[in-house]
């Protein structure tokens, strides 16, 4: 008989944990640009069509190809390509470092929660393991490192999501089966990879996916909600409960893989 009891809650980060898409890795992209010269400025509109891509390199070649052409190359582009990367690193760090991105309704509440109840907890996200660092140290302090038993980030894979081999990372460094675990995620790719995987999936959407396709999700939610400020059920059944705790997720868990 398989062992089908939920024990490991895994987290995609950028628009999940926090909405760092929009006022983080967009400003800070732009900051790298002013800083290497070159001539370039990702509007809230332009970022949101790059986000069809995931991973920081593979979003500045996509601008290229997709939205500038090669007249708006700068010189030796594929080998600056790094650099910018991480400039822009850099500078994501230091904004978080201000308190600008906080963790969404719910996050910190849930994981406490989890981590009380022996859940085991993991991060399958494409940004770097950097920008995960600052984000939970400027949050929740960087004890909360420690509450993670994985964290598979950035190019620890080759292939990045819609593929799902970040959260088969997980799965293995965890020694645990799809059925023992489920994935939090925003967008689409993000729902790819995780299927991909075999993975549950609860879909808390941002302002940059709440149009997203997000067939096969356990369940929708605009966020996971708070005591004062309960959620909103965009799909799926919340069997009664107004905000996202473990007896929630043990009964999504339940009804998608018995």
């Amino acid at each position: 008989m398989k062992n089908t009891t939920l024990k490991a809650l895994i987290f995609d980060v950028d628009g999940t944990l926090a909405d760092t898409e929009r006022d983080g890795h967009r400003v800070a992209f732009n900051a790298a640009f002013d800083e290497y010269g070159i001539d370039w400025h990702w509007d809230v509109e332009l970022y949101g069509k790059l986000l069809a891509v995931t991973g920081g390199k593979e979003r500045m070649r996509y601008c290229v190809t997709h939205f500038l052409g090669s007249d708006n190359l700068p010189e030796n582009f594929d080998d600056l390509v790094p650099e910018l990367h991480a400039a822009k690193t850099r500078h994501y760090t230091e904004l978080l470092a201000t308190g600008a991105i906080p963790l969404r309704p719910g996050v910190e509440r849930l994981l406490n929660e989890a981590r009380d109840l022996g859940f085991r907890l993991a991060v399958a996200t494409t940004t770097t393991p950097e920008n995960v660092t600052a984000l939970f140290s400027h949050t929740l302090g960087e004890e909360s490192l420690g509450w993670f038993e994985v964290i598979a980030a950035g190019d620890i894979v080759p292939a990045k999501k819609p593929a799902g081999d970040i959260y088969t990372y997980a799965l293995n460094a965890m020694d645990l089966k799809p059925e023992q675990c489920l994935a939090f995620e925003d967008s689409r790719n993000g729902i790819l990879s995780s299927q991909d995987a075999n993975l549950t999936t609860l879909i808390t959407v941002n302002g940059y996916t709440q149009d997203d396709d997000f067939t096969g999700a356990a369940i929708v939610l605009d966020n996971l909600g708070e005591p004062d400020q309960a959620f909103n059920v965009l799909a799926g059944d919340a069997h009664g409960h107004s905000m996202v705790d473990c007896e929630l997720l043990t009964k999504i868990h339940q009804q998608h893989n018995d």
